[in-house]
Formats: structure tokens, sequence, C-alpha cells
């Protein structure tokens, strides 16, 4: 592979440390009391959920997300500094990449009538897909120091 200025590998390593920087900032941004103290984060979820155009959204947020709002919110938010975290350090980066696709394609689909969180929710996805089957984690990360997922 050519690459200007970096191997390939640094360059895949850029775009992992980049991703982890978007869910770092995901993290920071977010209205901490107010998810963990109001519940406004689950509770604006949860009316979207309830007006999705697809029902399985809603009947499946009503059984999962519904019935543990605190412990959902909890979840979600130290979920995208984990991310963050894993991605810009490069630990467990195959596991970091996967969660973080997941949890993009579930925003993506919660959010399906949205057109600016569409596009940065497939965004993220595409980015933490090529950077799983690339194997982003063999250059500038912990994993590669200490030889894990060789």
């Amino acid at each position: 592979m050519r690459a200007i200025g970096l191997t390939g590998a640094e360059w895949l390593a850029v775009l992992r440390i980049g991703l982890g920087l978007w869910w770092l900032e995901s993290w920071r941004h977010k209205d901490k009391k107010g998810w963990f103290e109001r519940g406004t984060g689950i509770a604006w979820a949860a009316d979207v959920a309830a007006k999705h155009r697809w029902p399985v959204v809603g009947s499946g947020f009503r059984k999962v997300v519904a019935p543990r709002p605190r412990l959902m919110a909890y979840l979600i938010v130290y979920a995208e500094l984990a991310l963050g975290l894993g991605l810009i350090g490069g630990l467990l980066t195959p596991v970091a990449l996967a969660a973080g696709l997941l949890l993009n394609l579930l925003y993506l689909t919660l959010m399906i009538h949205d057109w600016a969180e569409q596009g940065q929710n497939a965004m993220m996805a595409l980015i933490s897909l090529v950077a799983l089957f690339a194997v982003s984690w063999q250059t500038w990360s912990l994993d590669h120091a200490i030889g894990l997922f060789t």
C-alpha cells in the first residue's frame, strides 16, 4: 500500500484515534447532571422511540430501556467515554470498534428521522468497520505494545 506522509497502518491509527476523539466529544458535551439526575437523555429517547415509524423500535425500547432508565443512562454515557478512551489509547481496540459500531447502528435506527444524526452515525459506523477490518490497532496502540490481538 502506498501512502503519503505516514504508512498505511499509521493512517489507520489516525482514523481510529479520530473516531475515539469523536466519541470522547460525544461524552464531553452531554449534560451528565440532566442524564443522571433528571433522566433527560432517556426521556428524550423514549419520546423518539414512541413516535418511531418502525413499531419494533418502540416495543424494543419499552422492553429493554424503559424498565431501567437510570442504568441505561449510565451505560450510554460511560460507554461513550470508554469507547473514546479505548480507541484513542488503542486498548481492547477490536472490542471498542465492535461495540461502537453496534452503538452507532442503534443510534442510527432510533434517529432514522433525523438526517444530521443519520450522517454522523453512518460515518462513525463506517469508520468503525474500516478500522476493525483493517486491524487499526497494529500501530500506536496499547494493544500492540502489550501484544494483544496480534
